[in-house]
């Protein structure tokens, strides 16, 4: 199962129109792409992705890039609040497994694996499912060193003795606690889980009973689970995949906020990738767009030269006497002559006109730049404009047209 129901409300404003799992990542991936190319690579293919939130956009994508074979059994579903217990939608991560459990029955599997929706990273979950299975243990939680500075956005596990098992687990808590070998870390849970098939059950189904519960996975599933002494956790940076570079072992990103996933771009772009998505024996799975010809670069005059340096250009850009560097373009834009686009990421169908200068910037779905507009060189003044990220990060809004 693979949790793709969150709200994403600091992502916004990339989610205002779409569900954040269905954010486009790289050019032409959508975030949940990197979940389900983990799975569907490591040999999991019959998958239920468990949405809510503004779903059109994640259950087309689904549709038409994760048709898996059904002969042999195996596929991508996209599974709503199906209702069985009442009419409401999910309250939260745990009962979102509840009310889908009708699947697991059918399936009748000894196991069933977990994954959010959200972040960058490899992993062959085989290996996981392999310790788990060894362990003898009713959930196996994947985690990973992260700076303490960070914990307030996840949840913190707190190791015994014999470093494997699960003593404590705090969703994202206030006042963290370093690691004894590490003060500046935490042990950060990833989201991703493998469950005993029984324990599963038992556990979200005396979830759903209790009034008390916020029926979410950190906050009550896990807790109950390390009481009874279940849960082990599985070291993330202990595995590898075919093809993974030194650089990019233990990589993983939670694309969070709108700075981290402005980063993670970043990442792509770096001349030795920090993440590559060019690893052929792990590929990162998505459907080619169709009827898209190569990218264009045209105009070789003084001043007005068409060119991309230290950036991923996708099918079906033009760039027509611009300069483009450090940047993403995904499928379908268009930068005009003396335009100049650095460090930014502009989504689909973006336009951006002639003389016009965008950077440090994020520019959603079919946004018009009018010729001449200066996006990233006045903080203030884009912040009388424009969304403006922590960091400093210019967000243009899905369909927006900037004028002069």
């Amino acid at each position: 199962m693979v949790l793709a129901g969150g709200e994403g409300k600091r992502l916004w404003p990339l989610t205002a129109a779409r569900a954040k799992p269905a954010v486009t990542v790289g050019g032409s991936y959508r975030l949940i792409d990197f979940a389900l190319s983990n799975l569907v690579n490591g040999e999991f293919r019959r998958i239920a992705v468990l949405t809510q939130y503004k779903s059109l956009s994640l259950d087309r994508h689904l549709a038409t890039s994760w048709g898996l074979s059904p002969l042999l059994g195996n596929y991508v579903t996209s599974i709503s609040a199906q209702m069985q217990h009442g009419i409401r939608s999910y309250a939260g991560s745990a009962d979102a497994i509840y009310q889908s459990l009708e699947l697991v029955y059918s399936e009748r599997p000894d196991y069933v694996l977990v994954f959010g929706a959200d972040h960058i990273y490899r992993t062959d979950p085989r290996q996981m499912v392999a310790q788990h299975v060894e362990s003898g243990a009713g959930l196996t939680v994947a985690g990973i060193r992260f700076p303490i500075e960070l914990a307030g956005e996840l949840g913190v596990i707190e190791v015994a003795e014999d470093g494997r098992t699960v003593a404590a687990f705090h969703e994202k808590p206030l006042e963290p606690v370093g690691l004894p070998d590490s003060p500046g870390e935490v042990l950060a849970s990833m989201g991703n889980y493998v469950f005993d098939t029984q324990v599963l059950i038992d556990v979200v189904t005396a979830d759903a009973q209790d009034e008390s519960s916020s029926h979410d996975i950190g906050r009550d599933i896990i807790p109950r689970l390390v009481r009874e002494g279940a849960v082990k956790v599985w070291d993330f940076t202990g595995g590898r995949v075919p093809g993974m570079t030194d650089r990019e072992h233990g990589y993983w990103r939670d694309i969070g906020t709108i700075d981290a996933y402005y980063d993670a771009h970043m990442d792509l772009v770096s001349t030795e990738p920090v993440f590559n998505l060019y690893n052929a024996s792990w590929p990162i799975l998505k459907r080619q767009e169709p009827l898209l010809p190569p990218a264009k670069f045209v105009h070789q005059e003084a001043g007005r030269v068409g060119m991309a340096l230290d950036s991923m250009v996708c099918g079906g850009v033009v760039v027509s006497g611009g300069v483009v560097r450090r940047s993403i373009l995904s499928p379908g834009v268009r930068v005009h002559s003396r335009a100049e686009v650095d460090g930014s990421v502009l989504l689909h169908g973006v336009d951006v006109g002639r003389d016009s200068v965008v950077r440090n910037a994020i520019v959603d779905k079919n946004a018009r730049i009018a010729p001449g507009v200066r996006i990233g060189l006045d903080p203030d003044a884009d912040r009388e404009r424009f969304h403006v990220s922590a960091n400093g990060i210019v967000v243009i809004g899905k369909g927006v047209h900037v004028e002069a």
